[in-house]
């Protein structure tokens, strides 16, 4: 069963929880309790296909959906041609004790497909077990990956309907033509006039609008959400981190029962967070790296235990971190606060009040023995894909560019020698202006297109340029509303014709 982090509302079973999206009191769904798996369980899986493991992770989970419900999601999300690699998230060896866990196969080129490739099936399959008739409007916020990825696991999903919500000059270019080229009778896309946090937030508020949703089911439908405040977002995330260390067992890189560390790089928390989920449940993590770049809330609120969001917003060329208000740390807050609904609710009311809140020095020391956490600029972010690509001849987006560099910092500074697994989050090419300047300076952009500059890049690393990359370039711009923060609500009405 499943329980709000703030207390406040009723335990409902998986599938109820997955298409409610998030709680009515404004907490986010946790499981009641966390499963373990034992280390039979954890061997056998070493022989297993993706497609296998994905199930036995999200059997422990999802308790009220069938084994065959499980598996017909699974195959919708991870077969056929779906993912450019058979493996679905390979893990490739960099140097001797630093791999890459590619994460980026999928069709839009991000690590989003992971979870929004099945979380439309097992969202799917909820509305049939709970009998709801309503069509679901699932609101998403976007800092660039969520939304392109919600769009395509959602295209023309019967009973829903897809709103996704961007900041106006907060993506790279790909990333904006990915969603405003996408074709789909049930969505719809809109800039925002703001940052990711003014979005995020302006989907927030629609959600806790009680006078809003009554008015939303008086017209038969009902909100949810594809964003990672979704269980049914996060428990597929899981599995790529039970995946990743049974490859590296089976290519004898790590022997079973090995400690390694993942280093995730973070903004809204939820990726790193299925990661502490993969260690309570027994998975041998020794650390989880929280990688940040210069909009370092979350470095600071693991070195001080003091988390504000009253500080400058930083725009950088790894745009899908640049967020102030983590959404999935209030999850983490619960299990580490020994699951506190009122302790959770005080601290997310002052960082809505005043703008943050502090945690106990113990609570703070409890997260610190798991989550090492360090920042770096946008400079270094640069240098180290270029390093990277020299030393090792292997090619990083920005933001795996910034896990990356962390933990070699982390390693300097503290001696630790796990196996580090690098959580490979987009391909290159999704951000191929900062990727090719890196390595051929600024000036190979000088009036350069944005797809001359993706074929350059295929050229220089020897890399073929996604298909749906490619074709984007011919695709005819679909979506182009823009909009302030405060008319989003006015928005979403006129999307679903409903009247004032």
């Amino acid at each position: 069963m499943y329980v709000s982090t703030r207390g406040a509302a009723e335990k409902l079973t998986s599938a109820q929880a997955i298409a409610q999206g998030i709680a009515p009191d404004g907490g986010l769904f946790v499981p009641e309790s966390l499963p373990v798996m034992d280390e039979q369980t954890l061997k056998r899986m070493i022989s297993l296909n993706y497609q296998e493991r994905a199930v036995a992770v999200l059997q422990l989970f999802l308790t009220d959906y069938s084994e065959s419900e499980l598996k017909s999601c699974v195959a919708g999300a991870y077969g056929g041609d779906k993912f450019s690699s058979s493996a679905v998230a390979p893990v490739v060896k960099v140097t001797d004790d630093v791999f890459a866990l590619e994460l980026w196969h999928g069709p839009t080129s991000a690590f989003k497909d992971m979870a929004l490739q099945l979380l439309p099936r097992l969202l799917s399959c909820a509305l049939k077990k709970i009998d709801e008739h309503a069509e679901i409007v699932i609101l998403v916020a976007t800092s660039g990956d969520t939304g392109k990825a919600a769009l395509e696991g959602f295209k023309d999903v019967d009973q829903t309907r897809v709103m996704v919500f961007y900041p106006e000059n907060g993506v790279s270019q790909i990333q904006r033509l990915q969603m405003v080229t996408q074709q789909g009778n049930n969505l719809a896309v809109f800039a925002v006039k703001g940052n990711f946090d003014d979005a995020q937030t302006g989907v927030k508020h629609i959600f806790n609008d009680n006078a809003f949703n009554a008015q939303l089911a008086a017209n038969s439908f009902k909100l949810s959400s594809a964003n990672s405040i979704n269980w049914g977002r996060l428990v597929p995330q899981i599995v790529y981190y039970f995946s990743a260390y049974a490859d590296l067992v089976q290519s004898k890189h790590i022997s079973a029962g090995q400690q390694v560390n993942f280093v995730v790089p973070t903004g809204n928390f939820g990726n790193i967070l299925a990661g502490y989920y993969a260690k309570r449940m027994g998975l041998p993590i020794n650390k989880l790296i929280c990688a940040s770049n210069s909009n370092n809330v979350l470095t600071d609120f693991l070195a001080t235990g003091v988390y504000s969001r009253k500080r400058e917003f930083h725009k950088t060329y790894s745009p899908s971190m640049d967020i102030l208000i983590s959404s999935n740390l209030e999850r983490l807050l619960y299990h580490m606060s020994n699951n506190a609904p009122s302790e959770v609710s005080r601290w997310m009311s002052e960082l809505n009040s005043k703008g943050e809140y502090q945690v106990s020095d113990e609570q703070l020391q409890a997260i610190q023995a798991i989550f090492p956490a360090g920042w770096v600029s946008d400079t270094q972010t640069v240098a180290t894909i270029d390093k990277v690509y020299k030393e090792y001849g292997y090619t990083l987006d920005p933001h795996t560019a910034v896990a990356w560099q962390v933990a070699e910092n982390y390693r300097r500074e503290t001696g630790d020698s796990s196996p580090n697994i690098i959580v490979a989050t987009a391909s290159p090419f999704k951000f191929n202006d900062t990727v090719l300047s890196a390595l051929q300076g600024t000036d190979s952009l000088a009036a350069v297109s944005e797809f001359t500059a993706l074929n350059k890049l295929a050229e220089l690393i020897d890399t073929p340029v996604p298909a749906a990359l490619a074709e984007l370039e011919h695709l005819p711009v679909r979506h182009t509303s823009v909009c302030n923060p405060k008319d989003m609500p006015g928005v979403v009405k006129v999307a679903l014709k409903i009247a004032e």
